[in-house]
């Protein structure tokens, strides 16, 4: 659930602000703008552009980098290859020159992953026909050994004298015409999917698209404006919600090599930043570093992200001073679900008007509103949820790169099916009940793994949970839930089964039948929590994990007698734990 689009809040009272609203978004798409049109506004701009560690560059540095960069580029196409460039690098300043060469040289950018390792990473590589990668010697190490599909001499990195040399060829040349520069159809980006239930897909984006989502996701930005990023420029967050709207508003970009805690409010302040974006847990990891009386005097005015709770935001914007602005998305595009002043605590929000965003049931039935107890629980999981639709959105994903199944899981007509599971109420708020992959089957009765971490985060110390299917021995799933616990909180089974005992709200089947208890739950490289790595695990992990007896709700270390016996059930029905 990473963000690719926010709402446009107009800043009417900063004079800098005309400049950027003369060009709207649905001008972008009349004039068929590609993104090399929108870098082509910094041409010029002598202002800072981009600044990184002590580096700082101008706009028009920017530019001139990122021309030098498509000249070199274009020297290494080959005839009859997909000009696929792949770039395996930390948020450095090349990855932001290589990605403005990219849309001036017709060229597609595949951003690597650097956290997959081994046979997973090679077979990223090999599954977007990547032609040529762009690395550094560090991160080069990772290829060592793999087969990739990469000819040795077609792996380029940046802290060679080979590559110095080429650009030092490069700023004598001047890049000339290119068709597919020119076409707004053209693929400027692959981004990789998450990965956080299922294997990572490549998400097509095109330089028109690119183009689009820079002007409609620049909130408000102005050329007085700082915006900050730290999150990893293979994701589309870092992308489309930083990067892409700064080159169109001209505001000064700013970037870490990689997400630090405790390093970002030295940096805020540093930079002067007046913006960042965030997904997944960052929110949370910056609030557990202590408290600073700093943290009020930042120039922060704008925070946009996705998935930090309401208790994050809320605690953010006790020490910062500022409100995060939350939306929902994907890198696919197909639906968009933003948070209004009158939105619930809990809500995603609603979709923007142009948007026929639904809830379905597995027939694409509409599923009734949820109904709430006086408490605000949900009531009727059973039939309100079902899966976030968007019932004109299929035109707004152009696919996955050469995984036609995939995408056939995604488009049913010029309908967009998100894999999400949630439920509406009756005022139109749309509610996360998880991940396609999050539902569950125990004893007949489906339900979703969101309402169940709900409760499961009342429990008296828990910092975080993840709740999700496991096998159960027989038939159908189990319910596991992973909780890591608060500096200096212990968990007490007995206390938990009497917690579970006390929720009105939980269903029959909802209690978890194994709990294990981390130091740290895992993420993916966008700090997403890494529910197929959870479910990969099992409870077949030396971490402590507790069993529960889901009736009478009570818990007990499990040991080695109860793990030869469930295993020797597994075993009995043909079935594996994971």
């Amino acid at each position: 659930m990473s963000s690719t689009t926010g709402a446009n809040y107009a800043n009417a009272a900063d004079p800098a602000a005309a400049e950027v609203e003369r060009l709207l978004p649905d001008e972008v798409a009349e004039q068929r703008l590609t993104f090399a049109d929108i870098l082509a506004r910094r041409r010029g701009d002598t202002r800072p552009g981009l600044l990184f560690e002590d580096q700082s560059f101008t706009w028009d540095e920017v530019v001139r980098e990122a021309e030098k960069r498509a000249v070199v580029l274009r020297d290494l196409r080959r005839e009859g290859r997909p000009f696929h460039v792949g770039l395996l690098l930390e948020n450095v300043p090349d990855y932001i020159f290589l990605i403005g060469a990219g849309a001036l040289a017709g060229a597609t950018i595949v951003g690597i992953n650097p956290t997959r390792r081994g046979a997973e990473l090679a077979a990223d590589i090999r599954s977007v026909d990547v032609d040529l990668i762009i690395t550094d010697s560090a991160q080069a190490e990772l290829l060592d050994g793999l087969d990739t599909g990469v000819d040795a001499d077609r792996v380029l990195t940046i802290d060679s004298l080979r590559w110095a040399e080429a650009l030092e060829a490069a700023g004598e040349m001047e890049l000339p015409r290119i068709p597919e520069a020119e076409d707004p159809a053209a693929t400027l980006l692959l981004t990789f999917t998450s990965g956080s239930t299922g294997a990572p897909k490549a998400v097509i984006c095109s330089t028109g698209r690119m183009a689009a989502l820079s002007a409609i996701n620049h909130l408000s930005f102005t050329t007085a404006d700082v915006t900050y990023n730290s999150m990893p420029l293979f994701h589309g967050n870092a992308i489309f919600s930083c990067w892409g709207p700064s080159v169109f508003s001209g505001a000064t970009f700013s970037m870490r090599r990689k997400f630090s805690a405790s390093g970002f409010l030295p940096d805020i302040q540093k930079f002067g930043a007046t913006f960042f974006n965030y997904v997944g847990r960052s929110l949370a990891y910056i609030l557990a570093v202590p408290e600073s009386p700093a943290e009020r005097e930042t120039a922060l005015r704008l925070v946009f992200g996705t998935e930090a709770s309401p208790h994050d935001r809320d605690e953010f914007e006790r020490r910062f001073g500022v409100r995060p602005i939350e939306s929902y998305g994907s890198s696919e595009g197909g639906v968009i679900l933003s948070l209004t002043p009158e939105t619930p605590r809990n809500s995603l929000g609603v979709p923007p008007e142009f948007m026929d965003v639904h809830v379905v049931d597995p027939d694409g039935r509409e599923c009734p509103p949820a109904e709430f107890d006086a408490g605000g629980r949900l009531v009727n999981a059973d039939v309100a949820i079902g899966e976030i639709v968007n019932r004109t959105g299929a035109a707004n994903f152009e696919g996955y790169y050469r995984n036609p199944e995939a995408t056939a899981e995604r488009v049913d007509g010029a309908t967009y099916k998100s894999g999400d599971l949630g439920y509406r109420d009756a005022d139109g708020y749309f509610y996360f009940a998880g991940r396609g992959g999050d539902w569950m089957r125990v004893d007949s009765e489906n339900f979703a793994a969101a309402p169940v971490e709900r409760i499961l985060a009342r429990f008296p110390g828990v910092a975080l949970v993840a709740v999700y299917p496991v096998p159960d021995p027989r038939t159908g799933d189990q319910v596991m839930a992973t909780v890591q616990m608060a500096a200096g909180a212990a968990f007490d089974p007995a206390e938990f089964g009497r917690f579970l005992g006390e929720q009105s709200d939980l269903g029959t089947k909802w209690a978890p039948r194994f709990v294990r208890v981390v130091e740290d739950i895992p993420v993916t490289a966008t700090r997403k929590i890494d529910k197929k790595d959870l479910r990969r695990q099992s409870w077949t992990v030396p971490d402590a994990v507790y069993l529960g007896d889901t009736k009478a709700l009570e818990y007990r270390l499990l040991d080695d007698d109860d793990e030869a016996e469930l295993l020797a059930q597994y075993e009995r029905y043909g079935r594996q734990p994971a």
